[in-house]
Formats: structure tokens, C-alpha cells, sequence
């Protein structure tokens, strides 16, 4: 597939329907039966960040691009706070299984369990619940496997993570998110019959809301192709703010202690794009907690000169509208990784810092072919590194596009290959 010369190079709509077109023809003389299968999604872990939102719809997407005559049901933990309505704008043919009685119907009707893109086996007692209640087979897609498995029950971390290599042994297949988590899964003994690297879901994630955010840019005077974005966070997401939650004095100490060490070099990367070329930048969230950070440690400590050219988003945003600032962007980078993958997604220039309480998850970005894009903020040699390459991104936007459209249809390749595995997969259920 040639997808990368200079001139003419396909979009991500042109790329997924080549894709399509191919699956389609495989669907028609495969081994595929004329009843179509129904899959039952477990996704939507919550709705406080856009990237927890964004799983959902992005695996919806590879479904209906790669296997377009099969049924999917949503098993959700949340689609509140406007993404029930933004799921089925998009994907008018979902069914949301809420209730008890519709998730009866949906294990009674569905061929196969897929458990969505997370941080972990997150709905890793439902996987176990739909194995012992139904019989039928599960796969899981994307996930990462931390090192230290945490439980809510009596059992150690050893046992936990004893009980999560046997859940991922089980399936049919299991995808991992990052290559770290993949080698830590053989390490620990997993048998599953297919183990591979396989991209986020939210890679596939394309919802927009262009009307939001033309009127939230042009407010704000930021023009395409002409500002960058950028997104704070501390180390462990303040959750007693925005949830009901206890206080965590252990977590918020250790993001007191880090919040600047983690953010300097963002702030002398804007003062530099600022007094050096004529891009603007954005301070916008990932999650609910964020807008609070990006003024306190970086808006608030920014020069005067510079701070005329940084605009700060205060209000939490759902993930159409993000995407469709970020596609408008010239890049992103700070210290996430969802609005990157959403990026990249689009083929939209995006730099990630990370750390260790962020698990193994950023290391995708050597999986895909970014490395020189990603940014260990725990590296002594790293930190110095982070600024330069952010500038080298706001002064030469061809190269970076360039650069990010191949690590776009990498992701894709890897995307027809996951469906391709689950496509063989159905045909035997």
C-alpha cells in the first residue's frame, strides 16, 4: 500500500476506504455466514475525560469501516454527560445495553465479548461473568497491562495479577496497547492463542463538532494551521474534585512535589513559540481537572509578553468538539496521551511526556514509529530534550505533518490486521 509520497497523499477518510473497500470483498467470499454476528462491546469507563470517551467511538469506527455487516451492542459503565446522545449521532445503528434487562437480551443475542481500549483489564469481572454465564468466547482490544495489578479485594498484587493472566488467557485473542505491556503478559505466563502489539481504540475516534469549535476559535482568535495546543496534568488525576471521592493526601503530595519539574519545559517552549514565531498556543484539558492546572502552573507563570499569546480554554470540552480543534491545529504536545493518539488518529503532529505513574502507556509512541516524539519526564536526559523538539515542531509544520501522517497509517495497517484476526475469529463462533 503506498500511502506516503510527497504529492497526494490520502487523508484518513481516503486511506479507511480503501481499507473498506478490501474488507467488504473479503466479507462477500469469505467464510463469513449470511446471518450477521453481534458483538458485545464492554467500553466506556467514564466521562470526565475526553480520551475515556473517545475508546468507545473510536472502536465503533474500526468496526464499521472493517467489518461493516456485523451488529454491535455497548455494554457502557457511562455514557452521561452528552456522549449517549454523541454515540448515537454517530453510529445511528447502536444498541446501548443499560439495564439489567437489556444486557439479559444482549448475552443472550450477542456471538462475542470484545473488551474495549483502558488502562488495564478494566471490566476484567465482566469478562469473567460473560465466560461463566454464556460459554461463548471474548478478545480483548488495546488495553495495557500494568505492572502492579491493584484489587478491591483481600487478594495481593501477585494474586491479582495471577487472576488477570488467567482472564487474558482465555480469550480468543488479546491485543495490547504498547509493546511493554505485551512482553510483561508472555513474562507472566499468559497462553492466549494470538498476542500482539494492537493501537488504542481511540486512534479510530471520529467524532467532531465543528460548529463549537469554529465559534470557540474564531472568539478567540486562533486561525488554522496557526496555534499549537497544549495540555497540563499532575502526576495522579485529582479525582476528590470532580468525583465523589476521598482526599488523597499520598497522591496530591507527590503532584505538589512534580507539578513544576513537570511542567517547566512546557511553559519555555510557549515563551519561545511566542517571541519567536507567530503561532499562538492553547491551553485546553483532557480531563475535568485540567483547566485548573494550565492556569495555575502554566498561564499564571508566564511572562506578559507572552501570555497575549496564549489562550486558556476554563471549561471542560467533549471529545467531537476537541478533535475538531485539533485538527484545525498545527500540533499538540504536553504531558497526555489521548488527545495525542487523537492527533495522530487525524495525522495532527503530537509530542508526549510521560512518567511512571502514567503506567507503560506513552511507549506506544515507539510502537508506532514516534519515539523521537515521546518524552520520559522521569529521564534526567530526556527533560532538557523537550523544549527543542516542541519548537522543532512549531517552525518546520510540513516536516511534522509529514511525519505524523506515516505514523497515522501505521496505525491503520495495524488496525486492518486486529480485524482481520477478529473477522477469522467470528467466522468460527
Amino acid at each position: 500500500m503506498m500511502l506516503f509520497k510527497n504529492a497526494g497523499i490520502p487523508d484518513r477518510r481516503q486511506i479507511l476506504a480503501m481499507l473498506a473497500a478490501g474488507t467488504a470483498g473479503r466479507l462477500v467470499s469469505g467464510r463469513e455466514t449470511a446471518s450477521p454476528k453481534h458483538i458485545l462491546l464492554r467500553s466506556s469507563w467514564q466521562t470526565v475525560n475526553i480520551g475515556d470517551i473517545a475508546h468507545t467511538p473510536g472502536v465503533l469506527q474500526i468496526l464499521e469501516t472493517h467489518l461493516p455487516d456485523v451488529n454491535v451492542t455497548l455494554w457502557p459503565s457511562k455514557v452521561d454527560n452528552g456522549v449517549e446522545e454523541l454515540l448515537r449521532t454517530r453510529f445511528p445503528k447502536l444498541r446501548i445495553a443499560k439495564g439489567t434487562d437489556e444486557l439479559k437480551v444482549a448475552f443472550d443475542e450477542c456471538d462475542f465479548l470484545l473488551h474495549g481500549s483502558g488502562a488495564s483489564l478494566v471490566a476484567q469481572r465482566d469478562v469473567v461473568r460473560w465466560a461463566e454465564q454464556t460459554g461463548k468466547p471474548y478478545g480483548i482490544y488495546g488495553i495495557t497491562l500494568p505492572p502492579k495489578k491493584s484489587s478491591s479485594t483481600k487478594a495481593t498484587s501477585a494474586e491479582a495479577m495471577a487472576e488477570t493472566i488467567r482472564v487474558l488467557s482465555g480469550a480468543s485473542f488479546v491485543f495490547f496497547r504498547d509493546s511493554h505491556s505485551l512482553a510483561l503478559a508472555k513474562d507472566k505466563g499468559c497462553t492466549a492463542p494470538i498476542m500482539q502489539f494492537g493501537p488504542d481504540g481511540a486512534f479510530g475516534c471520529d467524532l467532531r463538532d465543528d460548529e463549537k469549535a469554529n465559534a470557540f476559535l474564531e472568539k478567540h482568535g486562533l486561525e488554522p494551521d496557526k496555534f499549537l495546543c497544549c495540555i497540563p496534568r499532575l502526576r495522579y488525576t485529582s479525582y476528590w474534585l470532580i468525583k465523589d471521592r476521598p482526599f488523597d493526601p499520598v497522591k496530591h503530595a507527590r503532584n505538589e512535589e512534580m507539578k513544576e519539574h513537570d511542567h517547566a519545559q512546557l511553559r519555555a517552549a510557549i515563551i519561545e513559540i511566542a517571541r519567536t514565531t507567530d503561532l499562538k498556543v492553547l491551553l485546553c484539558p483532557e480531563d475535568q481537572t485540567q483547566m485548573r492546572v494550565g492556569k495555575e502552573v502554566i498561564l499564571d507563570r508566564l511572562p506578559d509578553d507572552v501570555r497575549d499569546r496564549v489562550v486558556w480554554r476554563p471549561n471542560y470540552w467533549l471529545t467531537g468538539e476537541a478533535i475538531s480543534v485539533y485538527v484545525r491545529s498545527a500540533g499538540l504536545f504536553g504531558n497526555e496521551m489521548h488527545s495525542p493518539i487523537m492527533c495522530i488518529g487525524h495525522g495532527v503532529p503530537a509530542i508526549v511526556c510521560r512518567w511512571a505513574e502514567q503506567t507503560s502507556k506513552g511507549y506506544m509512541w515507539d510502537d508506532i514509529g514516534l519515539g523521537d516524539w515521546l518524552f520520559n519526564l522521569d529521564d534526567p536526559a530526556d527533560v532538557p530534550r523537550i523544549a527543542p523538539a516542541i519548537l522543532e515542531m512549531a517552525r518546520h509544520p510540513a516536516d511534522a505533518k509529514q511525519k505524523a501522517i506515516a505514523a497515522q497509517g501505521r496505525v491503520v495497517q495495524f488496525q486492518t490486521q486486529t480485524m482481520s484476526t477478529l473477522r477469522e475469529v467470528l467466522a468460527r463462533v
